[in-house]
């Protein structure tokens, strides 16, 4: 038998411990975004340069492997995920107000693209934003902690900050929409 395929997901099923699900079923739909999400910042953290945003980038990295764990025990209970704590927010809620200390949080929409750095970040944070909205759905039909909740919602607050950050440290005079 093969490592990288088995064959039983050809029929749009996908079997989780004894329990088979719809590969359209939400959960695993939720958890496939969260990886691609991950795979995204993985790839974002190849292309920048700051050694300092590489690091939180991977930090992202490993907490959303623990947010998959605890959502993938919605339909694998007998697995203990690990505990995701209000740690983790308040982490991301310190850095967020450490770039804001040194840039003026926006009020008006920015065209992203600035810079490549920032064009990165906004890129990660819509669809950080995409991810959120998807584990929100889910929380209507199953359990999701709010400290996992929470954590998304600062995910993509944390990503437009950085991305204001890159810019500003690059010197780009970012534009927003005319409107016209």
């Amino acid at each position: 038998m093969t490592l990288f395929y088995t064959g039983k997901g050809d029929k749009g099923k996908s079997k989780v411990g004894q329990k088979e699900f719809a590969k359209t079923d939400l959960i695993l739909q939720t958890l496939g975004e969260l990886d691609e999400l991950n795979s995204l910042i993985g790839l974002a953290r190849n292309n920048l340069k700051t050694k300092i945003l590489k690091l939180h980038l991977l930090e992202i990295q490993e907490n959303l492997f623990l947010i998959q764990a605890n959502l993938a025990n919605l339909i694998y209970p007998k697995f203990k995920p690990p505990i995701f704590s209000r740690i983790k927010i308040n982490n991301l809620e310190k850095e967020i107000e450490k770039i804001e200390e040194r840039v003026k949080p926006e009020r008006r929409f920015i065209i992203p693209g600035g810079e490549n750095e920032s064009a990165w970040l906004d890129y990660l944070r819509s669809v950080s934003r995409r991810v959120e909205r998807r584990v929100s759905e889910l929380s209507q039909k199953k359990k999701v902690s709010v400290e996992i909740l929470s954590y998304l919602n600062r995910l993509s607050s944390f990503f437009f900050a950085l991305a204001r950050l890159a810019a500003k440290n690059k010197k780009i005079k970012e534009q927003s929409p005319k409107y016209k």
